[in-house]
């Protein structure tokens, strides 16, 4: 028989609560991941990747095609601005050449290289490329740092990009034959670094890109009222998408560093 002064729960309280009852509780409580919320979160991390990887060149590309009609938008052709611009700026030994190598400025042979659809056309998109590959030539003339040092960094990695997947090929057999595998892995870290190079010459070509867009081709347009009113929005979009053609190559090497990865680990 209790005492009369003593609680029911006395005997309870003074017995302390057991430290393993507790966690044992949290365990059995606790959803282990199931099979198909692991499958659906590699399906989102594959997905976010991909977005990241083709997103860029996705936009770039639907943009300049949006702007590529109507196709007589402009009077003059891309050529014959580029032309325009370049007098403007006393680069008359700079030629306006057709290329199906990509929109770009050769700063070696001094010459503006348009896309046959940019060179002939009088498109919004042709006439704003064309303005921001004259941005490139101006940028050339005037000595602007980071052109030099993207022309010094293509120069350099010429046929890098080649040279990376060939040692890939090579560095596991070459850890097979010599018998000494850290020259393997040696070798397979130099092909990474390698193949490397070249997103790295891609991510440094962005500030010139952005310059040659934004601090060039666009106050050439304002300047010399090349523009309708209606298009300076729609210009600077397309602007944005000449400065980022390099990056969405650059993601495209990452891609292709990722693939090796894949082709190594089987």
């Amino acid at each position: 028989m209790h005492s009369p002064n003593t609680s029911s729960w006395s005997c309870v309280i003074a017995t302390p609560y057991r430290h393993e009852t507790l966690v044992d509780y949290q365990d059995a409580n606790r959803n282990p991941t199931s099979p198909e919320e692991a499958s659906i979160t590699i399906i989102i991390v594959i997905l976010l990747f991909l977005a990241i990887v083709f997103g860029p060149a996705i936009w770039v590309r639907r943009v300049l095609e949006r702007y590529s009609l109507p196709a007589d938008r402009y009077p003059g052709t891309g050529r014959q601005l580029a032309r325009e611009l370049l007098d403007a700026h006393g680069l008359q030994s700079v030629t306006v050449e057709s290329t199906d190598q990509g929109d770009h400025y050769d700063p070696q042979a001094k010459a503006v290289r348009l896309m046959p659809d940019r060179f002939d056309g009088r498109s919004l998109t042709a006439i704003t490329v064309a303005a921001h590959e004259v941005g490139h030539a101006v940028q050339d003339h005037t000595g602007y740092g980071p052109l030099r040092l993207r022309t010094r960094l293509v120069k350099a990695t010429r046929g890098v990009e080649k040279l990376g997947a060939a040692i890939l090929v090579v560095a596991p057999f070459l850890g097979i034959v010599t018998r000494v595998p850290a020259l393997g892995l040696v070798t397979l870290a130099a092909g990474f670094a390698t193949l490397g190079t070249a997103a790295l010459v891609h991510f440094v070509t962005l500030p010139t890109e952005i310059d040659a867009s934004f601090a060039r081709a666009l106050p050439m347009l304002e300047r010399h009222r090349i523009l309708k009113a209606v298009d300076r929005p729609h210009a600077r979009k397309l602007l944005a998408a000449a400065a980022l053609t390099y990056v969405s190559s650059a993601l495209m090497s990452l891609l292709n560093i990722a693939r090796w990865l894949a082709i190594l680990r089987r």
